[in-house]
């Protein structure tokens, strides 16, 4: 079980080579969601752009105001986004252009200097560049242009545009609301692991007699002993975790449907509390606003249970309006705070979304052809990407803008395996993939970037899972008949050898 294998010791060859014909199937890529959510509330607030006065304010064939201060005065962004240009620019002189998570686009221009490049991500507030007189220009100032609409030829005035977002011309900079932070779910599986609020691991793994827990005795440090928990056997998990910090874990297997949470912030845990009927699977991952939601599977589709306010009681389940019957459920989370969620059985894989951030669900639609498992991740810039394994390995999908995805791409890998998935420290996906012969693990070769061939990353198993510890290393949970194993990063770009949390192995994991 687990061979020890260091990291990068070694590198593939070459690929493997794929069959021909793969049960993930490429299928239509669709518009999803249809229509965006208004800006106002769509997870985008807005930061003040520069300090000044406006010397011209809006008119069409303007195309946006000017800010009018001193040379060398900051600019900053507007909103979390991605630069999509940096550089020379006739007219501008010099101008960045950034793509917000809600499709809109802010245009600075006439800066002396500029401290972003084309590719980079920054987030409301950050400083981008220098006020200047660059260009057409007859003194310092910001010109700043809204593209409501990138396809359209007239401009949107940047007044209501920045009301709209909470921040009212002229402004102060740092002054004004700021996005909330994304938070993103946790894999789910037979064994999941989060950071309490003082940022200890905590680890829960669910054998044939329950559920088993173990934690680190200080923070990116080493394990506690195993604890029995009880609670439904064979399950499979999800957690979460509140806005308050503390962390809750739910519990699913064919009959029982149960969950328990933190008492208080890295504290003590309530007992185990029926939460539903039996299903499949379950998912969980925190709205915008902190609320909780939870997705199980079963044999009539989805269904969806969600806290009323943040930090407190439940709605009753709810119908998700379809689904795939039995599947395995994974969360995600858009760059504008939107979850969705990714649902995949035998012959079936589609997808729903949040059609406004905190809100409503679309209809389901087909993603792809039917699978074994799947993961769902980030990358560096917030959009989303999907793998999913198969019989003939792994493919991935990833989303080319907030709205719209790729077609699927083979990516190798281990066929009908496990997946799971982690940024490293610098923002680069790694995945994780385990089956009953091997496990194998593939990474991002740079930011936002394609993927390196599979490296050996241990032997057979049955369950994967990948988080991280405050320090930013990346720590993996292997599972199998024998017990639970881990694996972690000792630098870099090196890992230790697989070993038992402690003293034992914990729950044997079917």
């Amino acid at each position: 079980m687990f061979a020890s294998i260091t990291r990068r010791a070694s590198r593939h060859a070459s690929r493997l080579t794929l069959a021909a014909a793969a049960l993930l199937l490429p299928l239509t890529v669709p518009a999803a969601p249809a229509s965006a959510a208004p800006a106002a509330i769509a997870g985008f607030a807005a930061s003040c752009p520069a300090a000044g006065y406006i010397s011209q304010g809006y008119t069409p064939e303007h195309n946006g105001i000017d800010i009018a201060n001193d040379y060398g005065t900051p600019i900053y962004a507007v909103g979390d986004g991605r630069v999509l240009v940096s550089g020379p620019a006739q007219g501008y002189g010099q101008w960045i252009r950034i793509l917000h998570p809600d499709g809109t686009i802010t245009e600075y221009g006439h800066m002396r200097e500029r401290d972003v490049a084309t590719g980079d991500h920054v987030t409301a507030g950050q400083l981008i560049a220098y006020m200047g007189s660059e260009g057409t220009s007859s003194g310092p100032h910001l010109h700043l242009r809204v593209w409501a609409d990138p396809d359209a030829t007239v401009r949107t005035d940047p007044i209501p545009y920045l009301a709209e977002r909470g921040m009212t011309m002229p402004c102060t900079p740092g002054t004004g609301p700021r996005p909330a932070p994304l938070v993103y779910p946790a894999q789910s599986g037979k064994v999941v692991s989060a950071r309490s609020a003082d940022g200890r691991l905590e680890v829960f793994a669910a054998g044939a007699g329950g559920v088993s827990h173990a934690w680190q005795t200080a923070v990116s440090g080493a394990w506690s002993d195993w604890e029995t928990l009880g609670g439904p056997g064979g399950a499979e998990l999800a957690i979460g975790s509140n806005p308050d910090g503390r962390l809750e874990m739910f519990a699913i297997n064919g009959t029982t449907f149960q969950h328990r949470y933190q008492l208080q912030p890295s504290g003590a845990w309530s007992a185990w509390e029926t939460f539903g009927g039996g299903g499949h699977s379950i998912a969980a991952g925190a709205n915008q606003d902190g609320r909780l939601e939870v997705f199980a599977s079963g044999p009539a589709g989805l269904f969806h249970k969600y806290q009323t306010a943040p930090n407190s009681g439940w709605s009753d389940w709810e119908p998700a309006g379809g689904g795939p019957a039995d599947s395995r459920i994974s969360l995600g989370k858009a760059p504008d705070g939107r979850l969705e969620v990714f649902a995949l059985n035998a012959t079936t894989f589609q997808h729903q979304w949040q059609t406004a951030v905190n809100g409503a669900w679309s209809t389901w639609e087909t993603f792809g052809g039917g699978g074994h498992d799947l993961t769902v991740d980030h990358n560096q810039d917030g959009r989303l990407e999907v793998f999913a394994s198969g019989p003939v390995g792994a493919f991935h999908k990833y989303q080319t803008s907030p709205t719209t995805w790729s077609d699927w791409e083979p990516a190798d890998g281990p066929a009908d395996s496990q997946l799971t998935s982690q940024p490293t420290a610098d923002g680069r996906i790694e995945v994780f993939a385990i089956n009953g012969s091997t496990a194998q693990h593939t990474w991002q070769t740079n930011l936002n970037a394609p993927y390196g061939p599979w490296d050996t990353f241990g032997g057979a198993g049955t369950e994967i899972v990948a988080t991280a510890n405050a320090d930013g290393r990346i720590e993996v949970f292997g599972t199998s008949s024998a017990g639970v194993y881990h694996k972690w990063q000792t630098g870099f770009a090196t890992w230790s050898d697989w070993a038992w949390l402690n003293t034992t192995a914990g729950p044997a994991v079917s």
